[in-house]
């Protein structure tokens, strides 16, 4: 798709995005200098935006946040953009606004920001994954939206939140985990790491639960994941035998699944044998394809 201004703007990471969304209207300053906000507005004509990536607050810091307004005022304005009824919607800045309210506010500072749903989103992924305020469920939906409503390739995202391709890409794999994974991955029960290991495996849910109740590492539930694909790829009995992929096969493919972003296949034998990479988009088609003619 073709670049605009905003995603060139954003794609230059937070630093610039702080610099230029969050300057008043009609001001010029420089991004170092404190910000100052257009204006003070109601708190009740401020609605959160249904579409942000972010879902979950922890209540303990928005109560340390809360302490902290009531000393010593919002320093950070929060980013809204107008809506119909005289009414505005953040951009960002969700949590200055919650803890606002718990801090007894009936008003805050913000800057006003006229831009559209897809400008909204973005700023709002870029802001929050640049903070590490997503946890990595909430990232690969914020992602997986922009790509089904706008049409973003993984490549497009990798511009926008100044992240490479192959993360974007490993965030998305997220998506295939069973909603009981989902879960415990949005509650940090398990890390993306722990995550990724379990995609491939018979029952995920099963040895999710298995890798939380042992307190397993990242590298354990990769052995516990391995040990699993083995036995899906044990011959039946009966069945004329074959040979068990080798430890070290298994552990090239997890590499080459976790690099490209795509499930990944090697077959081996004295003789030869063939790699095969899954793609489910000609987006991706393309992306292997562009690949592969950079490194020829």
């Amino acid at each position: 798709m073709s670049e605009d201004p905003t995603r060139r703007r954003l794609g230059r990471g937070l630093a610039a995005l702080i610099g230029e969304m969050d300057q008043p209207i009609g001001r010029e300053s420089e991004p170092t200098k404190p910000v100052a906000a257009d204006r003070k507005i109601p708190i009740e004509f401020i609605s959160r935006n249904p579409r942000n990536p972010r879902r979950t607050f922890d209540e303990a810091e928005l109560q340390d946040l809360a302490t902290s307004i009531r000393q010593h005022g919002i320093v950070q304005p929060v980013v809204v953009r107008p809506m119909p009824g005289d009414r505005y919607e953040i951009i960002a800045g969700e949590r200055r606004w919650r803890a606002a309210q718990l801090a007894g506010f009936s008003e805050i500072p913000v800057i006003l920001r006229d831009v559209d749903d897809r400008t909204a989103l973005e700023i709002a992924i870029v802001e929050n994954v640049q903070r590490s305020d997503l946890n990595p469920l909430e990232e690969a939906l914020g992602y997986d939206q922009l790509m089904e409503e706008h049409g973003y390739t993984q490549n497009d995202l990798g511009d926008i939140v100044g992240k490479s391709r192959s993360h974007v890409a490993n965030s998305l794999r997220l998506l295939k985990l069973p909603e009981p994974v989902r879960e415990m991955l949005s509650a940090g029960a398990l890390s993306a790491g722990h995550a990724r290991a379990l995609i491939p495996t018979s029952d995920p849910t099963t040895l999710a639960r298995a890798v939380i109740a042992k307190g397993l590492s990242v590298r354990d539930t990769e052995k516990l994941a391995q040990n699993d694909i083995r036995l899906q790829n044990a011959p039946d009995q009966g069945a004329k035998s074959r040979p068990e992929k080798d430890a070290d096969t298994i552990a090239l493919e997890r590499s080459l699944t976790d690099s490209l972003g795509l499930d990944v296949s090697v077959s081996h034998k004295a003789t030869g044998g063939h790699l095969k990479i899954s793609y489910k988009t000609l987006d991706q088609l393309e992306e292997i394809c562009r690949l592969l003619e950079r490194r020829s």
